[in-house]
């Protein structure tokens, strides 16, 4: 294994040494026309999606309170949650030491909605209208159960940090559409409202092991979206383009003498950025969106940051081609005030949704796009702290969860998966966030067990040694 390891280094540096003007050749290639250089490898197999749009709520809504209806709680409301639910599960810090667990019901009612009947929260009126489109998963889970290990398990498939972002894997998959742009980009949205917000980690968009230049890059809501992207004052593009130049002949050298394959992804990223300088200003530029649009979107569709004018965003990267669009809205970590708190997050995200929605379907862009909607654990069914008829907080819950998905491939209009009488177990149609990841990877014409790249001498996948695709939410 060495020998031949070290007979196809040495081909390789022989090729590289030899080669020179045709590397230049396709260089200038790759520069004038980017978009044939960067092709999309195929898929496995047919894809339903070309893309997808994550809409990740981070700090775990509570699911009781928006997808996941107990009505039968109201009779419990005070009482001890039972033992036999509990089942000795470990909790967090935070209420381990409670002498009690009292029983929780959610204040807000919920009712049926579309032709399936789907029901959703009054939190949710302008999500309820795509309700034939939704396809809620009530029984999703995870083994984390704090934040950042629950987010990177399900952003990486793995709670300890150094493994590729879900939107890498898909990048070194499927490769980009548009070579101007990113195939994988990362929007972090402010809440309006005073809320608990959990900080969220540059390892949630990263490549891990994989190549750098399969990383997402995160779009900022201030004068420059993408960091560092613009020419400092002095720099014209003229000069910028001839310092890449001669920085990617050194480059080339060093490549032919080390074969570092973060050499040649360095000199990707310089590429890219120097294309991005161009595309991006334009991309970011939401005043040229109709007035209309920020109706849609809502009042805090004019704010930059915010989840509303993220969804536009996200909808423009869309449709100019990024493959994976990672939309984060912090502040759903609602310990206490939960019925303030979830008002003031779905007030933030709910018409936005809904907006994107609706102008995904009218742009006849809902059938090649896969849309999703959640957090990275749900909440308890018993209070953390004290209880009372209007107020109460929710610890953490990674036994089961609800999310949501829309758009290509998906069985609209339809749960899949039950909980018990306390959303405390599942009793029906178990997922595990490698499920989800899987049958995610599925929508994109993507074998999750083929999707490997080696690494110190093993074969990682997003999934690691798990996951099965979910048939029931596939249409």
């Amino acid at each position: 294994m060495i020998a031949d390891a070290l007979q196809r280094h040495l081909a390789r540096r022989q090729f590289l040494s030899r080669s020179g003007t045709a590397l230049g050749a396709a260089a200038l290639a790759s520069l004038l026309a980017p978009r044939l250089a960067s092709a999309a490898q195929p898929p496995h197999f047919a894809p339903k999606a070309r893309r997808i749009i994550w809409l990740t709520q981070a700090g775990a809504p509570s699911q009781l309170e928006l997808f996941d209806p107990k009505p039968g709680l109201a009779a419990q409301f005070d009482k001890d949650l039972p033992d036999s639910i509990r089942q000795g599960q470990r909790l967090t810090g935070m209420t381990a030491g409670q002498k009690r667990f009292p029983v929780a019901p959610s204040v807000f009612q919920f009712r049926p909605h579309g032709r399936a009947g789907l029901w959703l929260s009054e939190l949710l009126p302008h999500t309820a209208r795509f309700a034939d489109d939704l396809c809620v998963i009530r029984s999703l889970h995870t083994e984390a159960i704090n934040h950042d290990p629950a987010m990177t398990l399900l952003q990486t498939g793995h709670q300890i940090g150094g493994r590729p972002a879900f939107g890498a894997w898909v990048s070194y998959g499927l490769g980009a559409e548009n070579a101007d742009l990113p195939a994988f980009v990362a929007l972090i949205s402010r809440p309006s409202g005073p809320t608990n917000a959990q900080p969220l980690h540059e390892r949630m968009w990263g490549a891990g092991f994989l190549p750098a230049k399969y990383q997402g890059v995160r779009f900022s809501s201030g004068k420059d979206p993408v960091l560092f992207l613009s020419n400092p004052p002095g720099i014209t593009p003229e000069r910028r383009r001839a310092m890449l130049d001669d920085v990617a002949a050194l480059n080339r050298m060093k490549l032919a003498e080390h074969q570092d394959p973060e050499t040649q992804a360095r000199m990707d990223q310089y590429e890219m950025a120097f294309r991005m300088q161009t595309a991006v200003p334009e991309l970011a530029d939401l005043s040229k969106e109709p007035a209309g649009i920020y109706e849609r979107y809502g009042p805090e569709s004019r704010k930059p940051g915010t989840y509303a004018a993220n969804c536009i965003l996200a909808r423009r990267l869309a449709e100019r081609g990024v493959r994976f669009i990672q939309l984060y809205h912090r502040g759903w970590d609602q310990h206490n005030n939960l019925p303030g708190g979830i008002r003031s997050q779905c007030h933030d995200t709910d018409q936005p949704t809904a907006a994107l929605l609706g102008e995904l379907k009218e742009r006849g862009m809902m059938e090649d796009t896969l849309v999703i909607w959640g957090g990275e654990f749900g909440r308890t069914v018993y209070s953390q702290g004290v209880l009372t008829k209007d107020n109460y907080g929710r610890d953490h819950h990674p036994r089961c969860y609800s999310v949501w998905l829309a758009g290509a491939g998906v069985k609209g209009g339809h749960v899949h998966g039950e909980t018990d009488d306390f959303s405390y177990n599942i009793v029906k149609d178990p997922v595990h966030i490698h499920d989800l990841n899987a049958t995610a990877l599925h929508l994109l014409g993507i074998n999750h067990q083929r999707l490997t790249y080696r690494f110190q001498g093993r074969d990682y996948r997003l999934t690691d040694v798990h996951g099965e695709v979910v048939r029931g939410v596939l249409a």
